[in-house]
């Protein structure tokens, strides 16, 4: 992120990220204890979670579009909540299928991610590089009239 974007958009994400895996753990914490009234609050905060980080993101990037990263974060959170009810169950087949499932779903949301990315930085390097062949274009032009 920060080569692309700056520190302060690294930083920026990092908390955002750093927010979700503390929120995350204190589900799993609110669930083995049996505080549903927690969980569910924990739950809607999650999900807050995850609406700022698409939002951030699709801020970031216009090739990455807001509700379509919101669909691929909740559904990240279904399959890691998925994974949290099987452990607890202790229902080892339902937790492979769960984490085999999880972790298909974070590989496209990473494509997702990475192909709006790309994009961006496909077209800021065309227009640099436009900018570029404008300018070598003038000194030739420059150069010719001189007889250089």
């Amino acid at each position: 992120m920060k080569p692309i974007y700056g520190e302060d958009a690294g930083n920026k994400l990092t908390d955002l990220l750093k927010e979700h895996i503390v929120i995350a753990g204190k589900i799993v914490d609110a669930a083995k204890n049996g505080k549903e009234d927690m969980v569910k609050q924990l739950n809607q905060e999650w999900y807050r979670n995850a609406d700022d980080i698409a939002a951030f993101l699709s801020g970031a990037n216009p090739n990455l579009k807001n509700e379509e990263l919101k669909k691929l974060l909740y559904k990240h959170l279904e399959m890691v909540t998925d994974d949290l009810t099987a452990s607890l169950k202790q229902d080892w087949d339902a937790r492979i299928v769960a984490i085999d499932e999880g972790v298909t779903q974070i590989i496209l949301m990473a494509d997702a991610i990475s192909e709006g990315v790309v994009k961006q930085s496909q077209r800021s390097l065309k227009n640099k590089l436009k900018k570029l062949q404008h300018e070598a274009g003038a000194s030739l032009i420059y150069f010719d009239k001189r007889g250089y």
